[in-house]
């Protein structure tokens, strides 16, 4: 399930987004010219594009932000590229538009630069190899990424460079002397208030660190280009005010208002090439290399066809994005200073950020300095792909911080995906005493012969000879659990909370098993009450059917294999059958089901009990 949109829809949006390709860079002169043509141009506005206005035609356009590669990735990264890939699949399995995502890696700045250099290679040399071991989590992990766009991709430059000179036309851009607190880690200057002294732990000198970050900041004066960012705090101010759900969760989108009214200030956005030259240098001015964030924020506007957009078509290439998917350290330059990009050339604003948590080892940050980072590779070989989406979707964090361990993902595995999901569906597919097939045939005759309301209740309570009988009700409350069960999940991902969805379908899966356990269908077979027995088979084999189908996104081959061992249509697996006796054609496997646990479709694994990653 790993190429949602076909390479020829691809195609088709990414030709109808660049309608009118450059062959080379312009010259400066020249691009002025397009730039006033640009300004007098209508407008492509964020004031003007509200969220209640919708383009049929815009596809659906997810983010993840573009990875670092001054080290390699951890498990932090495969968390952000399954909760954006969560999220594009969702979109795909609702049916509408095409529905794109694009991830990448961010490869210039000082902090790569040294990292070339300790290693004796030329930067780009090293980029191409970081990059690659991205390119190959996301192929790892299922990630079904449209684009995988890299800073020191020829278009991308082009797009900065466009940018930037658009910014300088609208006259946000000055030049003057910068002093500040910059720190190398975070590539960012702070403010006064936002620095604090320490003593080092380990030579006991005295030390200014960020306070939000922890990093090493030093006392640092240069000339360099800022944006007039000031300017826009009241649009910044009014913008957040008219969409209080911008950014999830709540307490960061309240913590982006108070920066902007506290702590804004006229953003740095160029380093002297005499200390960086590993960046794209300033259109007309390569003394100066553009600022790494401003370089790095450009990108999601690239892959979307930017700056060759048609004028009346631009969203055709996806922007603006409908989510961006961030890790909670880099909330400010994603809330603060890429709107205000965007404002200043009056360009849409993405329609929601969604800010997740960290994952935690022992209770302490992953720090590679520590020794505790999780390598996502080894990860993914030991629990299988599928297993860690589930773990990482199920417990990740997006408010709060989450404590990884392999402890964790044993016990997510044997309580929800072997003894839960797994268990569930061998339970009712397994049995020779009855047929799937034959109980989906049954209800369906039966639904077709009387009122809906009476079935399964009213033939549950007169086969068992209670009226009152804790089965009876619990079916009844079991039919409209799986009825509502779509509807529920499409409220948790309207809310950005993928994590709450999935808790809610498995929530469904435990109550079946309970359910199972309650009825105790294989004692009726012996009594003979084979009618009862089909009734109850159904109900089951309907929960197991429309969970398959909401567990697409997160387990794309596991969920699969679930549905074609229920013998669903590939056809029959969109959210418009993923409600109660939406499908009468189902029960026949349309593979082997196997025998014994290790054919399960969660098969057991040795229980160990490990609390770091060894």
């Amino acid at each position: 399930m790993r190429g949602f949109a076909s390479l020829s829809t691809r195609g088709l949006l990414r030709l109808q987004a660049t309608a009118a390709p450059r062959d080379a860079w312009i010259c400066s002169s020249c691009h002025y010219g397009q730039v006033a043509q640009l300004r007098s141009a209508k407008s492509f506005s964020s004031s003007s594009y509200r969220f209640g206005k919708e383009l049929k035609d815009k596809p659906f356009y997810a983010t993840t932000p573009i990875f670092y590669v001054n080290a390699s990735p951890h498990v932090g990264h495969l968390y952000t590229m399954v909760l954006a890939d969560v999220l594009k699949r969702w979109e795909v399995l609702k049916g509408g538009p095409p529905a794109l995502l694009c991830t990448g890696t961010d490869e210039h700045g000082m902090k790569v630069q040294r990292a070339a250099e300790l290693q004796d290679v030329a930067p780009k040399v090293f980029c191409d190899s970081v990059a690659q071991t991205f390119k190959d989590l996301a192929k790892k992990a299922n990630i079904a990424n449209d684009f995988f766009i890299r800073t020191t991709d020829p278009d991308h430059r082009d797009a900065v460079e466009y940018f930037w000179q658009t910014l300088q036309a609208k006259g946000f851009i000055y030049e003057t002397k910068h002093e500040g607190w910059y720190c190398v880690s975070d590539e960012t200057f702070y403010p006064e208030n936002m620095v604090t002294k320490q003593v080092s732990p380990t030579t006991g000198k005295s030390i200014m660190t960020s306070i939000e970050t922890g990093n090493i900041v030093k006392w640092t004066e240069e000339r360099n280009y800022h944006f007039r960012m000031t300017e826009l705090k009241d649009r910044l101010l009014d913008f957040y005010k008219k969409n209080p759900e911008w950014v999830v969760p709540a307490s960061r989108m309240a913590e982006v208002v108070k920066w902007v009214e506290n702590n804004l200030e006229d953003l740095s956005i160029s380093r002297p090439a005499s200390r960086l030259t590993w960046g794209i240098p300033v259109p007309n001015d390569e003394s100066q290399t553009i600022y790494v964030w401003v370089d790095a924020l450009i990108n999601y506007l690239t892959k979307a066809g930017y700056p060759n957009w048609t004028p009346g078509s631009e969203h055709l290439g996806g922007w603006p994005a409908d989510v961006q998917v961030i890790g909670k350290d880099i909330v400010r330059f994603h809330c603060v200073y890429w709107p205000a990009l965007l404002m200043a050339l009056d360009l849409p604003l993405p329609k929601r950020i969604l800010s997740h948590a960290h994952w935690l080892m022992g209770q302490r940050k992953m720090s590679k300095s520590v020794g505790n980072v999780v390598n996502p590779f080894f990860a993914l070989e030991r629990w299988g792909v599928d297993a860690m989406r589930y773990y990482l979707m199920y417990c990740g964090g997006i408010a709060y911080d989450t404590d990884y361990g392999n402890y964790y993902i044993t016990q997510s595995y044997v309580k929800g995906l072997q003894g839960g999901l797994g268990n569930l569906l061998n339970r009712i597919t397994r049995p020779k005493v009855w047929s799937v097939r034959d109980a989906v045939t049954h209800a369906h005759e039966v639904r077709r012969q009387r009122e809906p309301k009476s079935t399964t209740a009213k033939t549950l309570a007169e086969g068992i000879g209670k009226t009152s009988s804790p089965v009876c009700e619990t079916t009844d409350l079991h039919h409209k659990l799986i009825a509502s069960s779509a509807e529920t999940f499409a409220e948790q991902m309207a809310k950005l909370n993928p994590g709450g969805a999935l808790k809610g379908i498995m929530e469904m899966i435990f109550e079946t098993n309970a359910y199972l356990q309650l009825a105790k269908p294989w004692d009726l077979v012996k009594q003979g009450e084979m009618q009862l027995v089909k009734e109850i088979v159904y109900c089951a084999a309907e929960s197991v059917r429309v969970a398959g189908i909401l567990l697409q996104p997160y387990m794309p081959e596991k969920a699969a294999g679930l549905l074609d061992r229920l013998g669903v249509e590939p056809e029959r697996r969109t959210l418009a059958y993923a409600k109660l006796h939406a499908d009468d054609t189902y029960g026949v496997s349309r593979v082997p089901l196997g025998e014994g646990a290790q054919s399960s479709l969660f098969p057991p694994i040795p229980y160990q009990e490990f609390d770091v990653e060894d």
